[in-house]
Protein backbone atom coordinates (compact mmCIF):
# COMPACT_ATOMS: atom_id res chain seq x y z
CA UNK A 1 0.00 0.00 0.00
CA UNK A 2 1.72 3.62 -1.25
CA UNK A 3 1.54 5.97 1.38
CA UNK A 4 -0.85 8.38 -0.43
CA UNK A 5 -3.09 4.49 0.21
CA UNK A 6 -1.81 4.85 3.75
CA UNK A 7 -3.11 8.02 4.68
CA UNK A 8 -6.67 7.62 2.75
CA UNK A 9 -9.57 8.72 4.83
CA UNK A 10 -13.00 7.56 3.85
CA UNK A 11 -16.18 10.31 2.91
CA UNK A 12 -17.96 10.87 5.85
CA UNK A 13 -16.20 8.81 7.99
CA UNK A 14 -17.41 9.65 11.95
CA UNK A 15 -21.12 10.00 10.10
CA UNK A 16 -21.10 6.50 8.99
CA UNK A 17 -19.37 5.25 11.92
CA UNK A 18 -21.93 6.99 14.08
CA UNK A 19 -24.91 5.98 12.58
CA UNK A 20 -23.67 2.02 12.51
CA UNK A 21 -23.98 2.27 16.11
CA UNK A 22 -21.50 -0.77 16.17
CA UNK A 23 -22.07 -2.89 19.27
CA UNK A 24 -18.60 -5.07 20.12
CA UNK A 25 -20.61 -8.24 19.59
CA UNK A 26 -22.57 -7.71 16.36
CA UNK A 27 -22.39 -8.55 12.17
CA UNK A 28 -21.38 -5.68 10.04
CA UNK A 29 -21.45 -5.61 6.40
CA UNK A 30 -19.23 -3.48 4.27
CA UNK A 31 -20.16 -3.86 0.61
CA UNK A 32 -17.92 -1.45 -0.91
CA UNK A 33 -14.51 -2.28 0.86
CA UNK A 34 -12.01 -0.02 -1.12
CA UNK A 35 -9.08 0.67 0.26
CA UNK A 36 -10.68 -0.23 3.71
CA UNK A 37 -11.34 3.31 5.62
CA UNK A 38 -14.88 2.28 7.25
CA UNK A 39 -13.96 -1.19 7.37
CA UNK A 40 -10.95 -0.36 9.89
CA UNK A 41 -13.22 2.18 11.67
CA UNK A 42 -16.03 -0.83 12.33
CA UNK A 43 -13.65 -3.51 13.23
CA UNK A 44 -11.87 -2.01 15.26
CA UNK A 45 -14.98 -1.28 17.30
CA UNK A 46 -15.66 -4.63 17.20
CA UNK A 47 -14.66 -7.64 19.89
CA UNK A 48 -13.56 -10.98 19.72
CA UNK A 49 -17.64 -12.01 19.63
CA UNK A 50 -18.20 -9.48 16.45
CA UNK A 51 -18.08 -10.21 13.02
CA UNK A 52 -17.23 -8.26 10.00
CA UNK A 53 -18.09 -8.94 6.44
CA UNK A 54 -16.80 -7.02 3.44
CA UNK A 55 -17.08 -7.32 -0.13
CA UNK A 56 -15.55 -5.63 -3.40
CA UNK A 57 -15.13 -7.41 -6.91
CA UNK A 58 -12.24 -5.35 -7.46
CA UNK A 59 -9.03 -7.80 -6.92
CA UNK A 60 -6.69 -4.94 -6.45
CA UNK A 61 -9.13 -3.19 -3.49
CA UNK A 62 -9.63 -6.65 -2.05
CA UNK A 63 -6.18 -7.11 -1.58
CA UNK A 64 -5.22 -3.90 -0.50
CA UNK A 65 -8.02 -3.92 2.31
CA UNK A 66 -6.68 -7.50 2.86
CA UNK A 67 -3.42 -6.09 4.18
CA UNK A 68 -4.76 -3.02 6.16
CA UNK A 69 -7.81 -5.33 8.01
CA UNK A 70 -4.92 -7.59 8.54
CA UNK A 71 -2.83 -5.41 10.67
CA UNK A 72 -6.08 -4.15 12.55
CA UNK A 73 -6.61 -7.56 13.62
CA UNK A 74 -3.13 -8.03 14.23
CA UNK A 75 -2.42 -5.16 16.84
CA UNK A 76 -6.00 -6.36 18.44
CA UNK A 77 -4.61 -9.92 19.31
CA UNK A 78 -7.06 -11.74 21.09
CA UNK A 79 -9.45 -9.03 21.01
CA UNK A 80 -10.28 -9.21 17.57
CA UNK A 81 -13.30 -9.89 16.07
CA UNK A 82 -13.60 -12.66 12.88
CA UNK A 83 -13.12 -10.61 9.54
CA UNK A 84 -14.18 -12.62 6.47
CA UNK A 85 -13.82 -10.76 2.39
CA UNK A 86 -15.41 -11.26 0.07
CA UNK A 87 -14.45 -11.29 -4.12
CA UNK A 88 -17.18 -10.94 -5.00
CA UNK A 89 -20.06 -7.70 -6.65
CA UNK A 90 -22.31 -6.56 -3.82
CA UNK A 91 -25.55 -7.45 -5.28
CA UNK A 92 -24.84 -11.25 -4.26
CA UNK A 93 -24.73 -10.16 -0.65
CA UNK A 94 -28.19 -12.79 0.02
CA UNK A 95 -25.89 -15.82 -1.68
CA UNK A 96 -23.73 -15.12 1.63
CA UNK A 97 -25.49 -14.10 4.38
CA UNK A 98 -28.47 -15.48 6.35
CA UNK A 99 -31.53 -13.72 6.73
CA UNK A 100 -32.08 -11.47 9.84
CA UNK A 101 -28.22 -11.96 10.61
CA UNK A 102 -26.78 -8.53 10.28
CA UNK A 103 -27.04 -5.43 12.64
CA UNK A 104 -25.30 -3.04 10.19
CA UNK A 105 -25.28 -2.94 6.59
CA UNK A 106 -22.70 0.41 4.96
CA UNK A 107 -22.02 1.20 1.10
CA UNK A 108 -20.05 3.80 -0.05
CA UNK A 109 -21.66 4.09 -3.83
CA UNK A 110 -19.52 4.69 -7.04
CA UNK A 111 -15.65 4.84 -8.25
CA UNK A 112 -13.21 4.83 -5.33
CA UNK A 113 -10.08 7.11 -4.90
CA UNK A 114 -7.80 4.39 -5.78
CA UNK A 115 -9.53 3.35 -8.96
CA UNK A 116 -9.38 7.41 -10.38
CA UNK A 117 -6.01 7.51 -8.98
CA UNK A 118 -4.47 4.36 -10.80
CA UNK A 119 -4.15 5.53 -14.33
CA UNK A 120 -4.11 1.98 -15.84
CA UNK A 121 -7.46 1.15 -14.69
CA UNK A 122 -8.72 4.04 -17.48
CA UNK A 123 -11.62 5.90 -15.08
CA UNK A 124 -9.96 9.16 -15.45
CA UNK A 125 -8.87 11.49 -18.39
CA UNK A 126 -6.21 13.02 -16.24
CA UNK A 127 -4.19 10.68 -18.08
CA UNK A 128 -3.86 8.70 -21.01
CA UNK A 129 -4.53 5.29 -20.46
CA UNK A 130 -6.51 2.28 -22.01
CA UNK A 131 -10.31 2.55 -21.42
CA UNK A 132 -11.41 0.05 -19.34
CA UNK A 133 -13.17 1.38 -16.64
CA UNK A 134 -13.80 -2.37 -15.26
CA UNK A 135 -14.34 -2.52 -11.41
CA UNK A 136 -13.85 -6.61 -11.46
CA UNK A 137 -11.14 -6.78 -14.02
CA UNK A 138 -11.22 -10.58 -14.91
CA UNK A 139 -14.84 -10.37 -16.28
CA UNK A 140 -17.33 -8.12 -18.49
CA UNK A 141 -16.97 -5.82 -21.16
CA UNK A 142 -14.28 -3.03 -20.97
CA UNK A 143 -15.54 1.19 -22.00
CA UNK A 144 -13.37 0.51 -24.84
CA UNK A 145 -15.62 -2.52 -26.53
CA UNK A 146 -18.77 -0.70 -25.62
CA UNK A 147 -17.89 2.69 -27.09
CA UNK A 148 -16.80 0.81 -30.60
CA UNK A 149 -19.23 -1.58 -30.62
CA UNK A 150 -22.81 0.20 -29.55
CA UNK A 151 -24.46 2.05 -32.28
CA UNK A 152 -24.71 5.50 -32.39
CA UNK A 153 -28.09 5.16 -30.93
CA UNK A 154 -27.25 3.40 -28.15
CA UNK A 155 -24.47 5.45 -27.23
CA UNK A 156 -26.60 8.41 -27.22
CA UNK A 157 -29.03 7.01 -24.97
CA UNK A 158 -26.39 5.59 -22.44
CA UNK A 159 -24.43 8.82 -21.95
CA UNK A 160 -28.13 10.85 -21.43
CA UNK A 161 -29.01 8.15 -19.17
CA UNK A 162 -26.11 7.19 -16.94
CA UNK A 163 -24.68 11.51 -17.52
CA UNK A 164 -27.53 13.17 -17.54
CA UNK A 165 -25.67 14.67 -20.64
CA UNK A 166 -27.98 17.14 -22.42
CA UNK A 167 -26.04 16.75 -25.75
CA UNK A 168 -25.30 13.20 -25.72
CA UNK A 169 -26.34 12.71 -29.53
CA UNK A 170 -23.78 15.23 -30.57
CA UNK A 171 -21.56 13.45 -28.35
CA UNK A 172 -22.39 9.88 -30.02
CA UNK A 173 -22.03 11.20 -33.39
CA UNK A 174 -18.61 12.14 -32.59
CA UNK A 175 -17.48 9.24 -30.97
CA UNK A 176 -19.24 7.21 -33.87
CA UNK A 177 -16.70 9.11 -36.32
CA UNK A 178 -14.10 9.00 -34.33
CA UNK A 179 -13.68 4.88 -33.98
CA UNK A 180 -12.02 3.35 -33.13
CA UNK A 181 -11.30 4.40 -29.65
CA UNK A 182 -8.84 2.47 -27.31
CA UNK A 183 -7.98 5.07 -24.96
CA UNK A 184 -9.24 7.57 -22.09
CA UNK A 185 -7.11 10.64 -23.64
CA UNK A 186 -8.51 9.99 -27.41
CA UNK A 187 -12.13 10.19 -26.01
CA UNK A 188 -12.26 12.96 -23.95
CA UNK A 189 -10.35 14.93 -26.89
CA UNK A 190 -13.72 13.52 -29.06
CA UNK A 191 -15.82 14.10 -26.54
CA UNK A 192 -14.32 17.71 -25.73
CA UNK A 193 -14.33 18.63 -29.37
CA UNK A 194 -18.02 17.68 -30.11
CA UNK A 195 -19.98 19.46 -26.86
CA UNK A 196 -17.17 21.96 -25.57
CA UNK A 197 -17.01 23.26 -22.05
CA UNK A 198 -19.59 25.83 -21.61
CA UNK A 199 -19.27 29.28 -20.03
CA UNK A 200 -21.19 28.21 -16.50
CA UNK A 201 -19.65 25.16 -16.01
CA UNK A 202 -16.27 24.54 -14.05
CA UNK A 203 -16.11 20.36 -15.28
CA UNK A 204 -14.50 18.67 -17.97
CA UNK A 205 -16.69 18.40 -21.22
CA UNK A 206 -15.72 14.52 -20.87
CA UNK A 207 -17.19 14.00 -17.27
CA UNK A 208 -20.43 13.16 -17.82
CA UNK A 209 -19.88 10.41 -20.57
CA UNK A 210 -17.15 9.12 -18.15
CA UNK A 211 -19.31 8.79 -16.07
CA UNK A 212 -21.77 7.03 -18.04
CA UNK A 213 -19.75 4.55 -19.37
CA UNK A 214 -18.40 3.52 -15.81
CA UNK A 215 -22.06 3.36 -14.42
CA UNK A 216 -22.78 1.16 -17.76
CA UNK A 217 -20.17 -0.70 -17.87
CA UNK A 218 -20.01 -2.53 -14.11
CA UNK A 219 -23.74 -2.22 -13.89
CA UNK A 220 -23.71 0.65 -10.87
CA UNK A 221 -27.55 1.34 -10.78
CA UNK A 222 -28.57 -2.29 -11.17
CA UNK A 223 -25.83 -3.31 -8.09
CA UNK A 224 -27.53 -0.64 -6.06
CA UNK A 225 -31.28 -1.66 -6.42
CA UNK A 226 -30.26 -5.62 -5.74
CA UNK A 227 -28.93 -4.51 -2.56
CA UNK A 228 -31.75 -2.33 -1.41
CA UNK A 229 -34.24 -4.94 -2.06
CA UNK A 230 -32.14 -7.38 0.06
CA UNK A 231 -31.16 -4.91 2.62
CA UNK A 232 -34.71 -5.78 4.92
CA UNK A 233 -34.33 -9.37 4.97
CA UNK A 234 -30.87 -9.39 6.09
CA UNK A 235 -31.18 -6.73 8.88
CA UNK A 236 -31.99 -7.37 12.38
CA UNK A 237 -34.91 -5.60 14.16
CA UNK A 238 -33.15 -2.66 15.05
CA UNK A 239 -30.31 -3.34 12.67
CA UNK A 240 -28.71 -0.02 10.52
CA UNK A 241 -28.59 0.95 7.31
CA UNK A 242 -26.04 3.45 6.30
CA UNK A 243 -25.54 4.35 2.53
CA UNK A 244 -23.27 7.01 0.72
CA UNK A 245 -24.00 8.39 -2.73
CA UNK A 246 -22.25 10.70 -4.98
CA UNK A 247 -24.86 12.17 -7.83
CA UNK A 248 -28.53 11.89 -8.09
CA UNK A 249 -28.74 8.47 -10.25
CA UNK A 250 -27.05 7.29 -6.96
CA UNK A 251 -29.25 9.13 -4.07
CA UNK A 252 -32.65 8.96 -5.84
CA UNK A 253 -33.06 5.37 -5.71
CA UNK A 254 -31.57 5.14 -2.20
CA UNK A 255 -34.05 8.15 -1.32
CA UNK A 256 -37.49 6.47 -3.37
CA UNK A 257 -36.60 3.28 -1.20
CA UNK A 258 -36.38 4.31 2.43
CA UNK A 259 -39.31 6.74 2.06
CA UNK A 260 -41.81 3.50 0.66
CA UNK A 261 -39.93 1.34 3.18
CA UNK A 262 -40.79 4.04 5.79
CA UNK A 263 -44.33 4.29 4.30
CA UNK A 264 -44.71 0.23 5.06
CA UNK A 265 -43.46 0.26 8.45
CA UNK A 266 -39.90 -1.19 7.03
CA UNK A 267 -37.82 1.27 8.05
CA UNK A 268 -37.50 4.09 10.38
CA UNK A 269 -35.34 7.11 8.38
CA UNK A 270 -32.60 8.67 10.58
CA UNK A 271 -31.62 11.36 8.43
CA UNK A 272 -34.62 13.75 7.79
CA UNK A 273 -32.27 15.46 4.91
CA UNK A 274 -28.91 13.61 3.59
CA UNK A 275 -25.84 14.16 5.70
CA UNK A 276 -22.92 16.22 3.95
CA UNK A 277 -19.66 16.84 4.53
CA UNK A 278 -18.42 19.89 6.56
CA UNK A 279 -16.57 22.75 4.91
CA UNK A 280 -13.06 21.44 6.85
CA UNK A 281 -13.71 18.03 5.69
CA UNK A 282 -14.09 19.25 2.03
CA UNK A 283 -11.30 21.37 2.24
CA UNK A 284 -9.00 17.99 2.87
CA UNK A 285 -10.95 15.91 0.15
CA UNK A 286 -12.85 17.53 -2.50
CA UNK A 287 -14.37 14.63 -3.67
CA UNK A 288 -16.64 14.78 0.11
CA UNK A 289 -18.30 17.57 -1.63
CA UNK A 290 -21.06 15.77 -3.66
CA UNK A 291 -21.35 12.92 -0.93
CA UNK A 292 -24.43 12.80 0.49
CA UNK A 293 -25.56 9.81 3.61
CA UNK A 294 -28.81 8.35 3.77
CA UNK A 295 -29.37 5.90 7.12
CA UNK A 296 -32.48 3.91 8.04
CA UNK A 297 -32.92 1.38 11.31
CA UNK A 298 -34.79 -1.62 10.69
CA UNK A 299 -38.18 -1.65 12.42
CA UNK A 300 -39.63 -5.24 14.15
CA UNK A 301 -42.58 -5.70 11.37
CA UNK A 302 -43.38 -4.73 8.19
CA UNK A 303 -42.84 -5.94 4.34
CA UNK A 304 -40.16 -8.29 3.88
CA UNK A 305 -39.58 -8.37 7.71
CA UNK A 306 -39.14 -11.92 7.31
CA UNK A 307 -37.49 -14.15 4.65
CA UNK A 308 -38.38 -17.83 4.62
CA UNK A 309 -35.05 -18.69 1.77
CA UNK A 310 -31.99 -19.13 3.37
CA UNK A 311 -28.94 -18.69 1.54
CA UNK A 312 -25.73 -20.42 2.50
CA UNK A 313 -22.13 -18.98 2.19
CA UNK A 314 -20.13 -19.86 -0.78
CA UNK A 315 -16.80 -19.82 -2.03
CA UNK A 316 -14.76 -16.66 -2.37
CA UNK A 317 -14.51 -16.19 1.01
CA UNK A 318 -10.79 -15.27 2.86
CA UNK A 319 -9.95 -14.99 6.10
CA UNK A 320 -8.03 -12.09 7.78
Amino acid sequence: MTEKQERHVPVLFQEAIDFLRVRSDGTYVDCTLGLAGHAEGVVRRLGPGGRFIGFDRDPEALELASARLQRATDEMGSEAPTVELIGEAFSLIEQHMKPGTVDGLLADFGVSSMQFDQAHRGFSFQADADLDMRMDTRSGPTAAQVVNEASERELADLVYTYGEERRSRRIARAIVRGRPISTTGQLARIVRSAAPAMKQERIHPATRTFQALRIYVNRELEEIEALLKAAPGLLKPGGRLVLISFHSLEDRPVKDALREGASNGVWEILTRKPVTASEDETERNPRARSAKLRAAERLKSGAGAERAESHPNRKKQERV
